[in-house]
Order: C-alpha cells, then sequence, then structure tokens
C-alpha cells in the first residue's frame, strides 16, 4: 500500500478528552478527518435558532509549511440537525497555533444540542499555492463569460 500521509503535529490542550481519538479517517477512502467537540465530560452546548458558537477541540496544529487544514461540515450533521459549518470551508493556516475552533451555526428554527464528544467537522488537508498579484495594465483577455456572474451562466 502506498502510504501518501503527511505528518501534522498535534497538541492535545489541557482540557482534550484523552478517551478521544485523535482526529481520524473513518473509512480508507475518506478525505476528511473527524474532530469531537471537547466540552467536558457530560457537558453540552445548546445552540438556538440563528445563534453560532465556537465548539471546542482541545487541539493546536503544527501544520507543514505550503500547507492548510480546511474545516468543513460533516454531511450527517448538516442532513441530521440544523447545524452548518458556517466559514465552510474554514481554513487553519500553517502559521496558527491557537486552539482549533469550529464556528458552528444553527440554520433551523428548534435548539440544537453539542454534546461533549459529537463529532463536530471534518478536517482536509491540502496543499496551498500562493500567488503573486500583479497589477496589469493591458486589458484582461476575453472569456465567453466575460465578467457575467452570480447565474450568469444560465440554469444547464
Amino acid at each position: 500500500m502506498n502510504d501518501n500521509r503527511i505528518n501534522v503535529l498535534v497538541r492535545k490542550l489541557s482540557h482534550y478528552d484523552e478517551s478521544f481519538p485523535l482526529p481520524c479517517y473513518e473509512t480508507k477512502g475518506a478525505a476528511g478527518a473527524d474532530v469531537r467537540a471537547s466540552l467536558g465530560t457530560g457537558e453540552s452546548l445548546l445552540i438556538k435558532p440563528g445563534e453560532r458558537v465556537l465548539v471546542p477541540t482541545g487541539l493546536s496544529m503544527e501544520i507543514p509549511f505550503g500547507y492548510e487544514v480546511q474545516v468543513r461540515p460533516r454531511s450527517g450533521l448538516s442532513f441530521k440537525t440544523g447545524l452548518m459549518v458556517l466559514n465552510s470551508p474554514g481554513t487553519i493556516d500553517s502559521d496558527y497555533r491557537g486552539e482549533v475552533k469550529i464556528i458552528l451555526g444553527n440554520l433551523s428554527n428548534i435548539d440544537e444540542v453539542i454534546s461533549h464528544g459529537d463529532r463536530v467537522a471534518q478536517l482536509v488537508l491540502s496543499p496551498v499555492t500562493q500567488a503573486h498579484y500583479i497589477v496589469s495594465e493591458a486589458e484582461l483577455s476575453n472569456t465567453v463569460r466575460g465578467s457575467g456572474g452570480f447565474g450568469s451562466t444560465g440554469k444547464n
């Protein structure tokens, strides 16, 4: 088996529940590693309709330079509840060393609850290419789409 994994150093913070696995892939072909809410044993977080909260994970990371970790919603959580990762995909930059917290918003019209240990998001390691933005005095090249946006390509 070809192992193309890249090491991401993880630090367990003082409130991390040692009974939890580190972020992990639930299947062999999974792109995202599930991360859990670390609230404290028996604790939960009530999220009212329209409210947004920061959910602690109890983890900080050292992501290799040239990579980011994207925070994405878990499809099961989004389907079964009104909870969404609001800044999806969120980015954890390689130079950030603080706690990874998940921004969840309740888009439903009922209260939702996150309990200690719930899988709240998935983390995807992705390469980053930084652009060099250059001012152009010349016209930009033409395309069929041109400057059309926000639905300009139709419904096909």
